[in-house]
């Protein structure tokens, strides 16, 4: 049966202060980690959990630590970063570093004693391959290939034996994700707040279904996303027609 999906935005990066997106990679902002122990303390189902997925950019492996870190504690929920779950853009905000750098900045990312374990030895690499951080292939800022890699990731996850799956991930990447633009906010980039969290499940066909609020109401239609959506930072080129190396 596929996995109920809690998606989760970030909580505030140092980049959401005054669009500071020439900060590469940052890190959570103080009420960013202030949102985190928000969010851990009124989320019900800590012990559901069976699997934690983040995109490997700094802010969402701490927001996926400090937010669920009840669970990471425990031996058999596995914490994996998925390259596929990475922010639309290549910002410098948006542009992680290789597996290596961003293994040794862990343990100054993530604070053992307040997340209750050690974030360098949970954190599963095993996806993180070369180059995740090209934005080529894949991972290319296109629209094509940000389709592309959303329905990659809504397949790898459906296929996963897990009951209940966090994904800690991006606001933009997250429309992309459920296909639907209802609530985009254009003046944020995204209808998501930080470190807001939605319930979803898998339909017949492999799209996501809303499980809470408005969008889970019968007879509830996804509105398309509008052409001028991220217009400034995607390109229309497809880079599996222009021959280049799809990292799936």
């Amino acid at each position: 049966m596929p996995p109920t999906l809690y998606l989760v935005r970030h909580a505030e990066g140092e980049h959401n202060v005054n669009r500071r997106h020439h900060l590469r990679d940052p890190h959570l902002t103080p009420l960013g980690h202030a949102q985190c122990a928000a969010l851990r303390s009124e989320f019900a189902d800590h012990d559901k959990i069976s699997l934690i997925v983040a995109s490997p950019l700094k802010r969402t492996i701490q927001t996926a630590a400090y937010c669920f870190g009840a669970a990471l504690a425990r031996p058999d929920v596995p914490f994996v970063l998925a390259p596929l779950a990475q922010e639309v853009a290549a910002n410098p905000c948006d542009t992680g570093f290789p597996a290596e750098e961003l293994k040794a900045a862990l343990p100054g990312m993530v604070d053992a004693d307040a997340v209750g374990f050690d974030v360098a030895e949970k954190a599963d690499f095993g996806l993180v391959e070369e180059g995740w951080n090209s934005k080529s292939g894949i991972y290319t800022p296109s629209f094509p290939a940000v389709e592309r890699r959303a329905a990659a990731l809504r397949t790898w996850l459906r296929a996963r034996q897990d009951e209940t799956v966090v994904l800690v991930t991006h606001g933009a990447f997250l429309h992309y994700l459920i296909e639907d633009w209802a609530d985009y906010d254009p003046k944020k980039g995204t209808g998501f707040c930080n470190c807001e969290v939605r319930r979803y499940g898998f339909t017949g066909d492999g799209s996501l279904l809303a499980l809470d609020g408005d969008a889970s109401a019968p007879g509830y239609v996804k509105t398309a996303r509008p052409d001028w959506v991220n217009r400034n930072v995607l390109s229309d080129v497809d880079p599996m027609a222009a021959g280049e190396e799809a990292r799936l």
